[in-house]
């Protein structure tokens, strides 16, 4: 009896340390998962173009990029779409410090197209994109600027000056960048909405798979 007992005994021990074992495994991998796919939050902060404009929400190219991380399994990615329909760069500064609460891992800055339709001065423009980018960076926050390009109507100096402030301000900070937001949409009235400026569903789908490929590599 005595030996049955121990016997018994014996049986539980090893079962309850296996138990146990089998916890700290467990434990390890989701905390190793946790980690490697900790929760990344990118800031979208743009005019229009970002907002949507004449288009579904869902259908803006920050929700479509969104539901592509979803759907391939990246949801710790959360996307914020912060953009405003007919803001200038003269708003970038002060909505940034407005979402610094949330501590962005990353700003998309696409701002820049409603100063160059309006003929504002490129010096202030530079001016207030520089300023944000530092704001950002003072915060440990990385940056991808967004380029944009101006119709010819606008003069080829304007024109040409306009395309190289985002230029010399990505070289500047050393910033992941995207030469130009429309790149493959802009002029294409297959992709655009009846204005000719704003991006259809299909229009943002192309935006989208162009962001992402200067996006992807920031998150890995």
């Amino acid at each position: 009896m005595v030996f049955v007992s121990i016997k018994f005994f014996y049986r539980k021990a090893v079962g309850y340390h296996k138990k146990v074992l089998f916890s700290v495994l467990f434990l390890s991998g989701a905390l190793f998962g946790a980690e490697l796919y900790a929760q990344k939050t990118v800031l979208f902060l743009g005019d229009s173009l970002t907002a949507g404009y004449g288009v579904e929400l869902r259908e803006a190219f920050p929700a479509i990029i969104q539901e592509k991380f979803n759907k391939s399994g990246r949801g710790n990615i959360k996307i914020i779409n912060a953009g405003i329909s007919g803001s200038t760069t003269a708003s970038a500064y002060g909505r940034l410090r407005w979402y610094l609460k949330i501590k962005p891992d990353i700003v998309f800055l696409a701002l820049g197209a409603n100063d160059g339709l309006r003929g504002l001065n490129l010096k202030e423009m530079e001016g207030n994109l520089e300023k944000t980018i530092q704001l950002a960076h003072d915060n440990q926050i990385r940056v991808i600027l967004a380029g944009m390009k101006m119709p010819p109507n606008y003069g080829k100096k304007y024109t040409r000056d306009f395309e190289e402030v985002f230029v010399k301000l990505s070289k500047r900070h050393k910033l992941s960048f995207v030469s130009f937001l429309l790149k493959d949409v802009a002029a294409r009235p297959e992709l655009n909405i009846g204005d000719g400026i704003h991006p259809n569903p299909k229009g943002h789908q192309i935006i989208a798979e162009t962001i992402l490929k200067t996006l992807l590599p920031l998150l890995d």
